[in-house]
């Protein structure tokens, strides 16, 4: 296979895809599946961290959008994401991989807190680490925790996981057969065009910082590992530090 591009990664994995087609809940052979995908990049001795989203279980938008309080839906979204979480750590740990998972809100009884020199201690001693409970703030998604939490821990590059999609599209392709796919973009074309990589705000704190996305569909075996070996898959936005 040769040598991993990046020694350093966070793996944002949404809630949908967890899903698989029932498009609710858990699919436990999704969770298996994406497991013993992450376990092959870990035998590369690339270290993994994980941020999992929970609109498998519950968006805190939608719950506003009916009428709740925006900042209690937020947080039942982040432990929406804790659930998540603990469902792929014992997947992982079931393939013998090392996992933890840190909370931003702090619930001891079921994971650790999150504290940053933590975090990257687990990740020099070869663990999965898994950021679940967002940023612990409401108002904010759990793509701005992915790029907040790769800034954090000094990641070289987010995989964004996407169900069913290649990477990212100048319009949707599932309506437009005509739908063009980008290769590489800018920060700035993410932010100008509106393109669904991930949110505004996301998207300005990897630009600030220079983390590099790239978007792939995480449906197609194997492509989480051929993405950290430097194969070009799906659309990368930035420029990546190391080539």
């Amino acid at each position: 296979m040769g040598t991993p591009r990046y020694k350093r990664i966070i793996l944002k994995l949404s809630g949908e895809a967890l899903a698989g087609k029932q498009g609710y809940g858990i699919d436990h052979d999704i969770v298996k599946a994406i497991a013993s995908e992450v376990k092959e990049v870990k035998e590369e001795n690339v270290e993994v961290g994980i941020v999992v989203g929970g609109g498998n279980i519950w968006r805190g938008v939608a719950g506003s959008s009916k009428g709740m309080d925006r900042a209690t839906a937020d947080y039942m979204g982040m432990l929406a994401t804790v659930i998540n979480a603990l469902a792929l750590q014992d997947a992982l740990e079931k393939q013998n991989v090392d996992t933890r998972v840190l909370t931003a809100i702090e619930m001891k009884e079921v994971a650790e807190p999150y504290i940053r020199r933590r975090a990257i201690r687990h990740l020099e001693k070869g663990r999965v680490v898994i950021f679940a409970g967002g940023t612990g703030n409401p108002y904010f998604s759990t793509d701005t925790t992915a790029a907040l939490r790769a800034a954090e821990i000094e990641a070289e590059v987010i995989l964004m996981a996407k169900k069913d999609v290649d990477g990212v599209y100048d319009s949707d392709p599932r309506v437009n057969p005509e739908a063009r796919m980008f290769t590489k973009l800018e920060y700035l074309d993410v932010l100008n065009k509106g393109l669904a990589v991930m949110d505004s705000t996301a998207t300005s704190l990897c630009m600030e910082n220079k983390i590099p996305i790239i978007v792939f569909n995480v449906n197609e075996r194997g492509n989480i590992l051929r993405t950290v070996m430097g194969d070009k898959i799906g659309t990368i936005v930035g420029r990546e530090n190391n080539g």
